[in-house]
């Protein structure tokens, strides 16, 4: 994996603008100049499925640290390193915050100061699905939500398409067929290029891939939630994505943070367990799985690289997800992640040690 050159990445003078007075002083605007070798490594790529489209083996989700209560220079310098090391795949939905939508309008403030010459070479995806506004339509799966939401998501980011829009969560109380509907008028419309789902069972999986083909639009990737501690992809959606010959873009491949080094020692203080909000909980973690997590340590340190490279590249071993969905409060972070798209392939003896640990999980 390339990395930016000395200098790169750090701005480019675009133009001078006299201000309305006729003082000498003039408005200095800067955009982001990114590293030339971001796509040196060719194989850092991964076709989804037998579409055309490609992800980045590590894509960089904005779930957290992009919101409008997070350090906004922070969030930016996470976004460019993570672009200059090859990652074009920025993921969002419109309830990422918090507060719900800030997380685009700071993705929005990016492109337009930072990214915007780049947008061709950006794959930016959103989602639909849970609650944004009061009423029955600002929840789930109908017609009026999605196609509301994806308007609302491209004014907040200043674009006026968006490459992937998922249906986030299954709509139990809405036929599929209106939700498929929806995501295909995405699409023929020219608003989105490419239609998802996430969060859907096997089943459902195969009748939504059915649905969208019949509707010229068809369903290129999954994305569900895949990591060590949480391998429910494995009963039965991994053959279907196989079968369908769709992308998989897994999300939360770390474990809310949990499989890194920030709790071998136990729960820092400002750990995300250690919030009152949020979905880990520091009862959640037990001593058990503390076990559990300082063995994956330990054979990550044999294998050289980090607990968290390990974790990225157990979830990539598989031929069948594309891409590993980050989230990163640090640059540094990022730099970490993507290591694990060129780490050693495991052994059968390195993978049955992991399910050894696991066992019970």
């Amino acid at each position: 994996m390339g990395h930016a050159q000395a200098g790169e990445g750090q701005g480019v003078l675009r133009w001078l603008l006299p201000l309305v007075n006729s003082s000498n002083f003039r408005l200095v605007v800067f955009m982001h100049l990114a590293s030339s070798s971001r796509y040196a490594d060719l194989s850092f790529q991964a076709r989804c499925g037998n579409s055309g489209l490609h992800l980045p083996k590590i894509s960089l989700g904005l779930w957290h640290n992009f919101g409008s209560v997070d350090d906004a220079e922070n969030a930016r310098a996470i976004a460019l390193r993570a672009f200059d090391l090859g990652v074009m795949h920025f993921d969002l939905a419109n309830n990422y915050g918090p507060v719900p939508g800030s997380a685009e309008e700071t993705f929005g403030r990016i492109l337009r100061e930072d990214l915007g010459d780049y947008r061709d070479e950006l794959i930016i995806s959103t989602k639909a699905g849970y609650t944004m506004w009061p009423g029955p339509h600002g929840d789930f799966g109908s017609r009026k939500y999605l196609l509301a939401s994806l308007d609302q998501s491209l004014k907040r980011m200043g674009i006026p398409y968006v490459d992937i829009f998922y249906s986030h969560r299954r709509d139990p109380n809405t036929p599929m067929e209106e939700t498929m509907g929806a995501l295909a008028t995405a699409v023929k419309s020219g608003k989105a290029l490419y239609a998802a789902i996430s969060n859907y069972s096997p089943e459902d999986t195969v009748r939504a891939c059915v649905i969208l083909r019949e509707l010229g639009a068809p369903c290129v990737v999954h994305q569900p939630k895949y990591s060590m501690f949480e391998r429910t992809p494995e009963r039965g959606l991994l053959d279907v994505v196989g079968r369908e010959k769709i992308g998989a873009a897994v999300f939360s491949p770390l474990a809310q943070g949990l499989l890194t080094d920030r709790y071998l020692q136990g729960i820092p203080s400002d750990a995300r367990a250690a919030k009152p909000t949020g979905f880990l909980k520091r009862e959640d973690i037990s001593e058990a799985k503390l076990v559990k997590i300082r063995a994956l340590a330990g054979l990550a340190a044999e294998r050289g690289q980090p607990l968290a490279s390990m974790a990225i590249a157990w979830v990539l071993r598989d031929p069948r997800v594309t891409s590993a969905i980050i989230g990163a409060s640090k640059t540094h972070q990022v730099d970490q992640c993507v290591t694990a798209a060129s780490s050693a392939p495991f052994t059968t003896e390195e993978l049955e040690r992991i399910n050894a640990i696991l066992a019970d999980d």
